[in-house]
């Protein structure tokens, strides 16, 4: 007669058996702000568009109850809005770097699409702008 090698495992219900891959998506925030190099950009403000997505991973699911337990659209916007009254930004990638900075700072966000463009700065354009990724990198220095 042949023997049945299975065996029971026991689960430990403190760990995750998923992982959550979430993405936050912000489409066309639409801000007046003096972004720029040349002298006519710092005395006048432009519209600039901002996009994202930002990718983040969880280990357990969102809790209905708690706002912590998601990475929050509203305050992403509040912090670029927040951002660019703080201080003049010559360059559109500068500003890249201080969104980037300070969403970096959860540390369940893994990986930021930015896209920023400015709506009124060449006429033959309905925009130009930048679009840059930034991931987290997992390698210990």
């Amino acid at each position: 007669m042949k023997k049945n090698n299975l065996r029971i495992v026991k689960i430990d219900k403190s760990k995750s058996l998923f992982n959550y891959d979430k993405k936050i998506l912000i489409n066309e925030l639409i801000l007046d702000l003096k972004l720029g190099y040349y002298d006519f950009e710092k005395e006048k403000s432009q519209k600039i568009k901002f996009s994202l997505e930002i990718d983040y991973e969880d280990k357990k699911p969102t809790n209905d109850k708690d706002i912590k337990s998601i990475v929050n659209y509203g305050t992403v916007v509040k912090l670029i809005t927040k951002l660019v009254k703080k201080k003049h930004y010559n360059f559109l990638e500068s500003l890249a770097e201080a969104v980037f900075d300070e969403l970096f700072k959860d540390k369940r966000i893994g990986k930021i699409m930015l896209k920023i463009e400015k709506l009124e700065i060449l006429k033959d354009c309905s925009s130009v702008g930048i679009q840059i990724t930034k991931k987290r990198s997992h390698d210990k220095f």
